[in-house]
């Protein structure tokens, strides 16, 4: 047997012996979508607080690393990419409703960027039977990314909280299914 043949084996067991915890996990991520979903505003807030706390934690974890290695010629760069990551957390931590409004135009601007890759590759995929799901999928983030778009500033307040929450909810149902699924096996 293969040594991904093995790990899969493995995983698989893994799973089955601790189905309750994932079926527990699955269930809290559930409970959590909700509320982020029907408190919007809190969760968005939440997310960008989260996001603040990576970029600090990055930017400091970038800033050592230019400092461990000296030798080469990237070092001011490293070191000033570390000094914008922290100064950036720092701004959206101290200010969480401007860094909410500030990353919903971020992910605005992505599911429109997503849905019009995704549009271009269905439309290099149309000899396949599935090419039309690409479309559609493409469709759909454009019509989310300008939705968002649209809605802002108000946007800031559910957009970010809304998709954690949808996000969520997705990853629950699987850790649901994957405890359910690996119990009967």
């Amino acid at each position: 047997m293969s040594d991904v043949g093995a790990m899969r084996l493995n995983a698989v067991e893994s799973i089955r012996n601790n189905w309750g915890w994932y079926l527990a996990i699955g269930i809290i991520f559930i409970v959590g979508g909700v509320f982020a979903i029907f408190a919007p505003a809190a969760a968005s807030l939440a997310v960008t607080l989260v996001v603040a706390i990576v970029f600090i934690w990055v930017g400091i974890m970038q800033i050592i690393g230019a400092f461990s290695d000296r030798s080469w010629g990237g070092f001011i760069w490293q070191l000033l990419i570390g000094l914008i990551m922290v100064i950036g957390g720092l701004a959206v931590y101290f200010n969480p409703i401007l860094g909410a409004l500030t990353l919903t135009i971020v992910v605005a601007a992505m599911f429109i960027a997503k849905g019009v890759f995704q549009i271009v590759m269905a439309f290099q995929m149309r000899p396949h039977t599935s090419w039309a799901w690409m479309l559609v999928a493409g469709i759909l983030a454009i019509a989310v990314g300008l939705m968002i778009w649209i809605g802002w500033p108000i946007s800031g307040l559910w957009a970010l909280g809304t998709l954690a929450g949808i996000s969520l909810i997705f990853s629950g149902w699987s850790y649901v299914m994957m405890a359910l699924l690996a119990r009967q096996v």
